[in-house]
């Protein structure tokens, strides 16, 4: 074991891996990308100095990583979760065995962690019992020019089959124009549900918000202006993965709501995201948002 290799290879990669990841969770702009790179280049030089065993082993999770993470859709924390064995792999070659285990225990406190936090999300990935509310807010997502991407259209799903079996409750639309869409996610929300049926008047638009809580906030708004309270009176519909985060949320902006669970997609899709949830409720935990 060589401890200038670490010095000069794996910690500036991990530094600099750190980093993206980092910027990539709370900028999303194409400056993980850069440095992404030179951690992986760095990274390499260090797997290059490995035995041929372990540098088989460790560079195939690593390819394995970046396909998941730039060539398929959905797949990006599976991705990460590889790259993360894989730096494990070349630690546990270079790094001194008390070093190593002090990393071990950080990396089972981790996972323990996790698992708490995941036992969180599980167990409000479905819907409320008695959901019946005069309200139900429709979480936005990703559109594609003018059209709901995969996930919307489950959440639309969700929607629909509600406000079929409580004819009586008003669908709030909520979501603004992000990058890449032609529309707002609430007038694409609100197309789609007039597709299949649901008369307009049920329908209300919130088209300013950018984030669960200003979907939120804003929903609650019109609400209020319509003179009622969204207290004990709102349902939120999401993907099931995201149904604790925001009841929580809602928790914080003083309404209590149930949850609506959308329909599942792809098994392994949705496992991806409820991985990236994790993250997502400790951002909450920590910042209130």
């Amino acid at each position: 074991m060589d401890k200038k290799i670490i010095l000069r290879y794996f910690v500036p990669a991990g530094i600099l891996g750190l980093g993206a990841v980092v910027l990539a969770r709370f900028a999303m702009g194409w400056l993980p990308y850069p440095l992404l790179a030179a951690g992986l280049i760095l990274a390499g030089i260090g797997v290059v100095k490995m035995k041929p065993g372990w540098a088989l082993s460790s560079g195939g999770l690593l390819a394995m990583a970046l396909a998941l993470r730039f060539a398929a859709r959905g797949y990006a924390w599976w991705g990460y979760a590889l790259a993360f064995a894989a730096a494990l792999i070349v630690l546990h070659h270079f790094l001194p065995v008390k070093l190593w285990r002090v990393l071990v225990l950080l990396v089972c406190i981790g996972i323990l962690y996790f698992c708490v936090v995941e036992s969180f999300i599980i167990r409000s990935a479905r819907t409320d019992k008695e959901p019946e509310r005069d309200y139900l807010i429709v979480l936005g997502a990703a559109v594609y020019k003018d059209q709901p991407s995969l996930t919307l259209v489950r959440r639309l799903e969700g929607a629909l089959d509600y406000l079929h079996t409580y004819p009586e409750s008003v669908a709030i639309v909520s979501g603004g124009m992000g990058p890449g869409e032609t529309v707002t996610e609430a007038k694409a929300m609100h197309d789609w549900l007039i597709a299949h049926g649901i008369p307009e008047e049920r329908i209300l638009q919130e088209n300013k918000a950018t984030s669960t809580q200003e979907n939120l906030a804003f929903s609650f708004k019109i609400i209020r202006e319509r003179g009622d309270e969204p207290d004990g009176n709102v349902a939120i519909v999401s993907s099931a993965y995201h149904l604790y985060r925001a009841k929580e949320m809602a928790k914080l902006q003083g309404v209590d709501a149930v949850g609506v669970a959308a329909p599942w997609g792809y098994f392994f899709v949705m496992l991806n995201y409820f991985i990236r949830e994790a993250f997502g409720v400790t951002h909450l935990w920590v910042f209130g948002n």
